[in-house]
């Protein structure tokens, strides 16, 4: 019996993180692609776990925002709408804005050099999930590299949310992808490492919207299909 004022463990709390991390790299891998049915009973039996984990493992997903439950249709992969682009677009571009800046005004030598080894990754990705994933990596190095904790627990809550964006992207389009990625990174490291402020703002406005312009046309195209 547990002392009077004293919270007694969770017990599931470590199995159901697996699950949702197990999940996660699923989704980020494109094994589940957005609108993907995520069942219970097919998860707990793949990841030879009961049913309970792998719900509590799909409420902490849905929090995150990959994953939306409608109920006459369970768990699925979360399907961006034009709404959703363009809130993650618009917070994202505040977040980043001041990230560069307090990058280009206080980062050290080794914060840099993590973001240029962030770079040098992007050059052995060998396909188009893995080069998401690294993208991703750049920005948390970008992040770490501001030195600002608030800044940074901001970015990890809509983390989830851009890698969902930039798959949404590939799924799209992937036309020259792999080869211009690491060419854009490169570029927007530079920028962080020469200081130059107005560079910087500016290559990574347009690099977010390249990405955006995919998934803007992809919606204006749905609205005027029949």
């Amino acid at each position: 019996m547990s002392e009077p004022g004293r919270v007694a463990p969770a017990r599931r709390r470590g199995l159901a993180d697996e699950v949702a991390d197990r999940i996660r790299d699923a989704i980020f891998s494109g094994s589940y692609e957005p609108g993907s049915q995520l069942r219970e009973v097919e998860l707990s039996v793949a990841l030879g776990v009961s049913r309970g984990p792998v719900r509590e493992a799909l409420h902490r997903l849905e929090r995150e925002g990959l994953v939306r439950s409608e109920w006459h249709r369970g768990a699925m992969v979360t399907t961006l709408s034009s709404e959703d682009v363009t809130e993650l677009d618009s917070l994202r571009a505040a977040l980043e804005q001041l990230a560069v800046r307090l990058v280009i005004d206080h980062a050290t030598d080794e914060d840099l050099t993590a973001i240029d080894k962030a770079v040098e990754r992007m050059d052995r990705a060998a396909d188009e999930h893995e080069m998401v994933r690294c993208d991703i990596d750049f920005h948390d190095a970008v992040y770490a590299a501001a030195g600002h904790r608030r800044l940074l627990e901001a970015w990890e809550a809509i983390r989830s949310q851009v890698h969902l964006f930039l798959l949404t992207r590939i799924g799209l389009n992937t036309d020259g992808y792999l080869a211009c990625v690491p060419v854009e990174h490169r570029e927007l490291a530079a920028s962080l490492r020469a200081r130059d402020r107005e560079a910087a703002l500016e290559l990574f406005a347009v690099h977010r919207g390249q990405a955006l312009d995919v998934l803007v046309k992809h919606h204006r195209s749905d609205v005027r299909s029949p």
